[in-house]
């Protein structure tokens, strides 16, 4: 391959910290699978080494909720106990799966690094998900084991008895619906009270499965891509080594035995459930000993409040969180003065976001914007600083040099510089496959490389993402996919027709949009609404899937020779909201 058609990082991205022998972020060849992927010779064995670290920070603080403050001392406590109980009482075993559905609460930490610092599997449940969905991940990954705020246990009321839980541990709070907990459901609070406990005895490899994160598929079936410890602590190296980076650039140095200083706060804006929120900002936060401040829900007020009392110095979100926080900061007449670094993902980023924090907070801030999927266990690629301004359609470059990046053609070729293919990335943060679904993993994952199905081009080292290639719609960061949408929009007697495209939009990247062809009312079905049937989907979809464009027409789809409803074609008649 060519520099042009296949790069890792480059060499202005790459040159500080070191990778030579003996230096912190030595490279080094290892076959996992069968493939020979570049490493981090010093990457943690597991997620349990990375959480075992974390005691180091002892005192400092480390959750901050609402007026709860959890030290690193308190966390660990909490953790070991839970673990404990887990394996000791509740038979939980190396590989068995703990399912947590919940919002972004204190406890949905402690149950993570319980779980996998007992070597099971920590399956991550969309909190936006209906109960009939949430159901169908607990089936569909195993799991026997559920943890959960009170808010999931009532939508998932009636519907627990159908999947592998036997044991359902209830988390004190959970929103608005003050649901209430199943009558054998065991408080959190009566797992985490031993505090002289330790973690039990299990030994852990790289390449034990760690997680199990769902991605919506194509066929409208979501499927659980699985995340191995190898995968994890990979993410968690990368972050440091780009931190590291950035202390070096900033004059703070980065020698094998330098940091750069320990962040005091970052505010979570992104769900756990996400790789944004765990593999992003939770776990490499947590290797770092820093405090990590978490929302109910968002907020721009209450966010911006938790910033000037936390100092919070790094924070990143989807575009729409940022807008809105920089046009409450706006409104009040705020500068929010500790922020050193904004970074945004997870959705196509506005390049106006850009400017607007660049305008807004100064030099002090330095916007990023960073490209990863379920698949790459968060981050693959980043854009930062002054090369994120002189190119802002750009998703940067491989975050470090065990990332690979290349172009390639239907085929699988490569592509000449510059022109157009599909983004195929290979190194120790690919997942290893799909839960039960070897086809899909067949078709995602070649060779180690894994298909995004996403197509872009590169510049000089640069990737710009030009099209997707899979028929997805990324609303806020989350992935709606038109396959799902348009299947449920098909058990309607009044739908003859459906399409799911997205529509570009200034905040959330892309919204839901929907065309509709009714069946004839002569026919004797039931007519409908837009109103309708965004009523419909409300009762079987997330609320995020449901489209907020809906036209109604009395016009065949338009289609190719080959019977494909042109999407295309549709977009350019939709306006957006």
């Amino acid at each position: 391959m060519t520099e042009a058609q296949e790069t890792g990082a480059t060499d202005d991205q790459a040159a500080t910290p070191p990778t030579a022998p003996g230096d912190m972020f030595e490279v080094v060849d290892e076959v996992v699978d069968g493939v020979t992927l570049r490493v981090f010779k010093n990457t943690p064995r597991s997620m349990r080494d990375v959480w075992a670290g974390s005691a180091a920070h002892g005192d400092a603080d480390y959750l901050v909720f609402e007026g709860r403050r959890l030290t690193y001392r308190q966390a660990h406590a909490a953790v070991a106990s839970l673990s404990r109980r887990l394996v000791g009482d509740l038979g939980v075993a190396r590989g068995d799966r703990v399912a947590i559905a919940a919002r972004n609460l204190p406890e949905w930490v402690i149950a993570f690094w319980a779980t996998t610092s007992a070597g099971s599997v920590v399956v991550p449940l969309n909190a936006w998900w209906t109960g009939t969905e949430l159901a169908f991940g607990l089936s569909d990954s195993g799991s026997t084991v559920l943890v959960a705020d009170r808010e999931r246990l009532a939508r998932m009321e009636g519907l627990l008895a159908g999947t592998p839980v036997r044991t359902v541990i209830a988390l004190p709070e959970g929103g608005n619906a003050g649901g209430t907990a199943p009558a054998d459901a065991i408080p959190i609070e009566d797992l985490v009270g031993d505090a002289d406990a330790t973690l039990p005895d299990v030994a852990i490899g790289p390449d034990d499965d760690c997680t199990i994160m769902y991605t919506s598929g194509t066929t409208g079936r979501p499927k659980g891509a699985v995340g191995t410890h190898r995968n994890a602590t990979a993410s968690v190296m990368n972050a440091l080594y780009v931190a590291f980076g950035m202390a070096a650039r900033a004059g703070g140095g980065a020698g094998a035995g330098e940091g750069p200083p320990r962040p005091p706060a970052t505010l979570l804006t992104l769900p756990l459930f996400h790789v944004g929120g765990l593999h992003t900002v939770l776990f490499p936060y947590t290797a770092a000993g820093a405090k990590v401040a978490l929302l109910r829900r968002w907020d721009a007020a209450a966010a911006l409040d938790i910033i000037e009392d936390e100092q919070v110095s790094v924070m990143g979100g989807v575009p729409t969180t940022l807008f809105e926080l920089l046009d409450e900061a706006k409104r009040q007449g705020r500068t929010i003065e500790s922020l050193g670094s904004v970074g945004s993902g997870a959705t196509l980023v506005p390049p106006e976001l850009a400017r607007r924090i660049d305008d807004q907070l100064g030099s002090r801030a330095a916007p990023g914007n960073a490209y990863g999927l379920t698949e790459t266990s968060g981050v693959a690629m980043l854009n930062t600083g002054a090369d994120y301004l002189a190119r802002p359609e750009s998703v940067g470059r491989p975050i470090s040099p065990v990332v690979e990046v290349r172009l390639a053609s239907p085929d699988g070729e490569p592509v000449p510089h510059g022109e157009v293919g599909e983004i195929l990335l290979r190194g120790p943060i690919i997942v290893r496959g799909y839960h039960g679904r070897p086809d899909a993993t067949a078709e995602a994952i070649v060779d180690g490389w894994f298909r995004t199905g996403d197509a872009g081009r590169m510049e000089d080292g640069f990737v710009y993402v030009v099209d997707r290639l899979k028929d997805v719609i990324i609303r806020g960061g989350e992935n709606v996919y038109a396959a799902e949408v348009e299947a449920a929009l098909y058990e309607h007697p009044a739908v003859a027709e459906a399409a799911i495209v997205g529509l570009p939009h200034p905040r959330l990247g892309e919204e839901v949009a929907a065309v509709i062809r009714l069946h004839p009312t002569e026919s004797g079905a039931a007519g409908a609404t837009a109103e309708s049937l965004r009523a419909w989907l409300a009762e079987r979809l997330a609320a995020f899937k449901v489209p907020s464009v809906i036209e109604i027409t009395t016009d065949p789809l338009p289609r190719n020779a080959t019977g494909k409803v042109l999407k295309r074609t549709l977009r350019e008649t939709l306006t957006p909201t």
